[in-house]
């Protein structure tokens, strides 16, 4: 894949996190290649460093920084040896914008796992934000701020392999283990969960074995993967984020949601995109099914991580967390669901 081809690949997923479609353009329309991705997006992050230490008020550089994050986070989507430095500088500038914008925001980091929980301390529930195979928390800003709109706490996570914790840890399949010790970090009693792309996988799976999970909902996620039809670059992404092909093929065999699907008692909402087809992977019809409570909404026109498509389910979603997790106990089978 040439340099033109992957930024096309890459298009609506960057701009679905938030970055300009023409300052996009600009920096993508200069590569030669796509060794060239990541320098040139860490040149762009550095730039909005900069207008950040020149902006006239704590907002326009809080702003600034938040769009530094999302560059620094994107500059790891291709094979980039300085990836881990640039995960390290979205982390700091995620950290150094939530400490203009919203003093109140606190870093959590425990065993496996470490983010920013936002919002009022008085919320009427806790939503927290799983990444997947290649993505991390700076990249969707946007849904939390959509989660926040509506009262709510939100964790936006790195978790073993993801993000910032890419570089020290490899991706694990048992990640109701680390949410179980998020939400013992958090001091909740119950929590919502939204997974994107192979987060949605987490997201499901901790459904069905943590039992303080009372709302969940998955973006992009896989039911299961079938190892030998995935396409090279995603095996070569999950063999770096898992310690190597042996492992790679190994963490593949565990994504198979067959079992845990029925277990998840909580409200559950599955978002796909109809032009969403990767080889190898099934996507989250079955776990709509095979849940108790499942929903599911299928954006005909959607791709991957529906970039192209957020107004069609961000708000749904939102309001899906919202509306459970402000309910006042554990919900019984058969309240009334969205509906699709």
């Amino acid at each position: 894949m040439n340099a033109t081809e992957f930024a096309a690949a890459q298009w609506t997923r960057a701009t679905g996190a938030g970055v300009d479609p023409h300052e996009y353009r600009r920096v993508t329309d200069g590569l030669a290649s796509v060794a060239d991705w990541g320098p040139a997006f860490v040149r762009t992050g550095n730039a909005h460093l900069e207008r950040a230490e020149r902006a006239g008020s704590a907002l326009s550089a809080g702003g600034h920084l938040l769009m530094a994050a999302r560059w620094f986070h994107l500059a790891t989507l291709a094979p980039y040896p300085e990836a881990p430095r640039a995960a390290a500088e979205a982390d700091r500038s995620l950290g150094r914008a939530l400490a203009l914008l919203e003093p109140g925001a606190r870093r959590v980091t425990g065993e496996g796992f470490t983010g920013w929980l936002r919002g009022p301390a008085d919320a009427p529930g806790t939503v927290v934000v799983v990444p997947g195979l290649d993505s991390a928390k700076e990249e969707f800003l946007d849904l939390v701020a959509a989660l926040l709109a509506r009262g709510l706490a939100v964790f936006a996570m790195d978790g073993p392999g993801q993000g910032v914790l890419a570089a020290t840890t490899v991706l694990r399949p048992e990640y109701e283990q680390v949410v179980g010790r998020v939400v013992d970090a958090l001091g909740v009693t119950r929590v919502g969960l939204v997974g994107l792309s192979l987060g949605g996988y987490f997201a499901a799976r901790a459904a069905a074995l943590e039992p303080r999970v009372a709302a969940v909902a998955t973006v992009s996620g896989p039911f299961r993967l079938d190892w030998p039809e995935l396409p090279p670059p995603v095996r070569d992404i999950m063999a770096r984020r898992t310690g190597g092909a042996d492992a790679a093929r190994a963490f593949a065999r565990h994504v198979d949601l067959t079992g845990l699907a029925p277990r998840i008692a909580a409200p559950l909402l599955v978002v796909d995109g109809g032009q969403d087809v990767i080889p190898g992977v099934t996507d989250g019809g079955p776990l709509a099914r095979l849940a108790p409570r499942g929903t599911y909404l299928k954006v005909p026109h959607g791709d991957h991580l529906l970039g192209n498509a957020r107004p069609d389910w961000l708000p749904r979603l939102a309001d899906h967390l919202a509306r459970h997790l402000c309910e006042p106990g554990p919900a019984t089978p058969g309240d009334p669901d969205d509906g699709a």
